[in-house]
């Protein structure tokens, strides 16, 4: 399939018309033989991709004390202390504006119960609750593994749709790229990437080319 995913890459980027800004690359992966009614068939998970998204993710981060001070040395844009996660709490049109503006959110293992009182409601249903992390853990490697970082999951619908790049990176990057996504329907499906009814590379304003 490596040939097929290196030909659609390729004729998505060149039958995309110039934009004043660089686009994202999508595959999109319809399931055959699912039914995702079953709990059981129902997964999400985060997937590290070996090339890189191609683009920054923005990272709120939310903690108290050394590891407040850590997250602001590292260059993260959004630190919530305890007081401003009560004061984001009260106003949901804020956390509502946080929760869409970030990729990732991280938190304070010991500040959980809190984030769940405050922004559980709000980031919950985006699939954006934090992920919990030691009051001593190292800042800089968490934030370069959560920059190459993309979730892939199937909940109510059999289909997967994922950044794997932006239209600057090689087209091989971007298909290896596609291949860490595919491995989790190997390990996610009875099948395996065999159950891939259909596969779509789309950039951000072009129109879909089928893989498969």
């Amino acid at each position: 399939m490596t040939q097929e995913i290196l030909e659609a890459v390729k004729k998505a980027k060149d039958e995309s018309k110039p934009r004043n800004f660089t686009q994202s690359i999508d595959v999109i992966i319809n399931i055959k033989d699912l039914d995702v009614r079953k709990p059981e068939n129902r997964f999400d998970e985060e997937v590290s991709l070996p090339k890189g998204r191609g683009k920054d993710v923005k990272i709120g981060f939310i903690a108290d004390g050394e590891l407040a001070v850590s997250a602001k040395s590292a260059g993260i844009d959004l630190v919530i202390t305890k007081e401003g996660l009560e004061e984001i709490g009260k106003d949901r049109k804020q956390a509502k504006k946080l929760a869409n503006q970030y990729d990732f959110f991280v938190a304070q293992a010991d500040m959980m119960p809190l984030v769940g009182r405050f922004l559980g409601p709000v980031l919950g249903p985006r699939k954006k609750m934090p992920k919990p992390v030691p009051a001593g853990i190292k800042v800089e490697p968490l934030i370069a593994r959560l920059q190459s970082t993309v979730k892939i999951g199937v909940k109510s619908q059999a289909t997967i749709q994922t950044l794997v790049g932006v239209q600057t990176m090689s087209d091989d990057d971007i298909a290896e790229n596609i291949d860490a996504v595919l491995t989790v329907l190997d390990h996610n499906l009875e099948k395996g990437r065999n159950q891939i009814k259909s596969m779509f590379i789309k950039t951000t304003m072009g129109s879909v080319v089928r893989v498969i």
